[in-house]
């Protein structure tokens, strides 16, 4: 990266990290019991500071998912492996999709809770549970692979 880029985003920072510490000073100077009781006061210090935290993280995630894309872009040999990965979360989502209940959610004592009939919600919550679980699966499988070879080498 040449000087005058790394000055530039310095100076970017700089500011971004200021703005954010005006912010943080006019919340810890009118305190906590102040905040509790006073929802105009709360609003007219708390809702710019989260607007700007808002604005931030949707300029951070558009450059970060634009120079991702850019690179795969640029290197075709990285985009195959990385269409090659979305492919097998995909089968292992269908995967965990046909093996998911629809059958409605119950308590302990097998009444159907509130809002937890039998239906498609349920079926998606379903899916991702067991999505989360073989994809835990996995992990901890290739962990202990890597930890084993680790031990042989």
């Amino acid at each position: 990266m040449n000087k005058k880029l790394s000055k530039i985003l310095t100076i970017i920072a700089g500011v971004i990290g200021l703005i954010g510490f005006y912010f943080f000073i006019r919340i810890v100077m009118e305190g906590d019991d102040v905040m509790k009781t006073d929802a105009a006061l709360q609003n007219s210090i708390l809702s710019p500071f989260i607007s700007y935290s808002i604005i931030l993280l949707v300029i951070v995630t558009a450059i970060s998912v634009v120079f991702s894309l850019l690179n795969l872009f640029k290197n075709p040999e990285i985009l195959k492996r990385t269409l090659i990965g979305v492919a097998f979360l995909a089968v292992l989502l269908v995967v965990a999709y046909s093996m998911a209940s629809d059958g409605a959610v119950t308590d302990g004592l097998g009444k159907i809770i509130k809002d937890g009939e039998a239906g498609t919600v349920s079926k998606w919550v379903s899916t991702l549970i067991n999505y989360s679980f073989y994809l835990g699966f996995i992990g901890l499988v290739m962990f202990l692979f890597d930890f084993v070879k680790s031990l042989v080498k």
